[in-house]
């Protein structure tokens, strides 16, 4: 009788899987943000994560790692048709509201990246390792990447081209979603990449001085105690934040109140 496989939490069964150990030059450390799934808020989370980090004081970068899919750029009001210039081989991303971003959105415009799976591992790698991220005397202090949905080849090509330092994951609290951003954790579980914490998108909805749980409620806090993280905190559901983030800029409603919350967690741990 075969013997039954190994739990993902057990840490003698996980075997890193990184490639790639060499850390980026000027990159204090490299922050994965994953939902496992599209549709709960993600990119716009990452982008107002990086404000509230560089509110504090810390120089802060993202990597845009959906190719199929890139949207930080128009979130940050960056012009896609203006390519990055480049300096002793190496591109210099756009700073965007104090923040330097990267996306292959920034290369091919509103065109798609009608890639395979070896193609996008080396499209990523030239995003990653030919972008001048920091300088001696202006280092990054956490380079963000914004994950694309799923577990698949993008997903375990950076945690297989980047020595992650931690990821976070990001749900809604609904059940579907939360079994999805599930898998996300278990997959960065599996390739020795330590979760962080969670956070819950779209926790409610406030209209007359009245909460309303759209999605349900607490499933972003179950998520967290089952792998034994930080819960990091809620976020309610603002339209206003939506519509930030299509036309490219800050946002300046109640949820920056949650979000300066959770940097400060982040910075501390």
């Amino acid at each position: 009788m075969s013997s039954r496989p190994a739990s993902i939490d057990d840490p003698a069964a996980r075997r890193p899987a990184q490639w790639n150990r060499e850390k980026l030059p000027h990159v204090k450390r490299i922050l994965a943000v994953a939902s496992g799934k599209g549709g709960v808020g993600k990119s716009t989370v990452t982008v107002s994560l990086a404000a509230a980090l560089t509110t504090m004081g810390w120089n802060i970068g993202i990597l845009d790692a959906d190719i199929y899919g890139p949207s930080i750029p128009r979130m940050l009001g960056l012009d896609a048709w203006l390519p990055p210039e480049v300096k002793d081989g190496r591109m210099l991303p756009p700073v965007a509201r104090g923040i330097r971003a990267m996306s292959i959105a920034l290369i091919t415009g509103d065109k798609p990246a009608v890639l395979r799976g070896p193609m996008i591992s080396k499209a990523l790698q030239q995003l990653l390792r030919s972008t001048q991220w920091g300088e001696a005397q202006h280092e990054l202090d956490a380079l963000l990447i914004d994950m694309p949905p799923g577990t698949g080849d993008i997903a375990l090509s950076l945690a297989q081209l980047v020595p992650l330092d931690g990821a976070i994951i990001v749900t809604t609290p609904q059940q579907v979603a939360v079994a999805d951003a599930d898998k996300a954790a278990q997959m960065f579980l599996r390739v020795d990449v330590p979760l962080l914490g969670v956070i819950e998108n779209m926790s409610w909805f406030e209209t007359g001085g009245a909460r309303h749980a759209l999605f349900g409620e607490g499933g972003g806090a179950a998520l967290a105690q089952k792998h034994g993280v930080p819960f990091l905190g809620s976020v309610p559901l603002e339209p206003g934040l939506g519509i930030a983030a299509d036309r490219g800029e800050a946002y300046s409603g109640s949820a920056l109140a949650q979000f300066g919350e959770i940097a400060r967690t982040i910075a501390a741990s």
